[in-house]
């Protein structure tokens, strides 16, 4: 067991090193997502270390892509796209304590919850960096009123079809951990799905009115998306 620990110790802390030098991370950060890593790893094993590892390159990648662009339009990431620990912890959070109920009652339900919530992250990395670059007249989710690109709570056609295929690749991971994939997958996919939408939600109310921050309303969406991902895999049949 010493030696697994001390090998996915290895693991995690060359990843974190590697998502400090290439600029995705500041060194707060990528402490702090080597040390979620770490536990994500022991606690639910490779399948959700993927898939947040996944999330992460896609992130990356979707937030460099056009990234003067970004910047002249005014829409790039704050400090150049690099991000810290409160990002790290508001897109990790709530897979994490997921992944605490799992390991303690061993239910398919909240690998639904973990693999929803990190869906839910994803597909909104997603959905923002490239709806920023790809959407076209986006709209309020509140009221469908026209909005310019990179306000709080606008969304776009562009930022849902990134948004729904972010979803799918994270639902993918998920399904050698059951016996009842079909329901996994929809469960998963439409959990995430819903999560992307309420963080735009939250975002066009609570965030607009300064109550929440960017890393508590990830943190809020991702942890509704897994509940909602946990609530639809138990109503399946799961």
């Amino acid at each position: 067991m010493l030696s697994r620990i001390l090998a996915d110790s290895a693991v995690v802390f060359v990843l974190g090193a590697g998502s400090y030098i290439f600029g995705a991370l500041d060194l707060k950060g990528a402490i702090s997502a080597a040390v979620l890593g770490l536990l994500v790893l022991e606690l639910g094993g490779i399948y959700p270390f993927l898939a947040l590892l996944t999330f992460v390159i896609m992130g990356v990648l979707a937030t460099k892509y056009r990234f003067r662009e970004k910047v002249r339009r005014g829409l790039a990431q704050a400090n150049n796209g690099v991000r810290s620990w409160g990002n790290v912890m508001g897109n990790g959070l709530a897979t994490l304590l997921f992944l605490l109920w799992e390991h303690h009652t061993h239910m398919d339900a909240f690998w639904a919850a973990t693999f929803a919530a990190i869906a839910t992250v994803n597909g909104d990395t997603l959905a923002s960096e490239l709806g920023k670059v790809f959407g076209r007249r986006p709209r309020m989710i509140t009221s469908l009123q026209p909005a310019e690109p990179g306000t709080n709570g606008a969304v776009s056609i562009a930022g849902e079809v990134f948004a729904f295929l972010g979803c799918f690749v994270i639902a993918l991971f998920a399904l050698p951990l059951t016996g009842h994939k079909l329901q996994m997958l929809l469960a998963v996919l439409i959990g995430g799905f819903i999560g992307v939408n309420l963080d735009s939600l939250i975002g066009a109310t609570l965030e607009n009115r300064g109550i929440t921050d960017n890393n508590s309303t990830n943190f809020l969406a991702s942890l509704f998306g897994g509940l909602i991902g946990a609530g639809i895999f138990y109503t399946l049949g799961g």
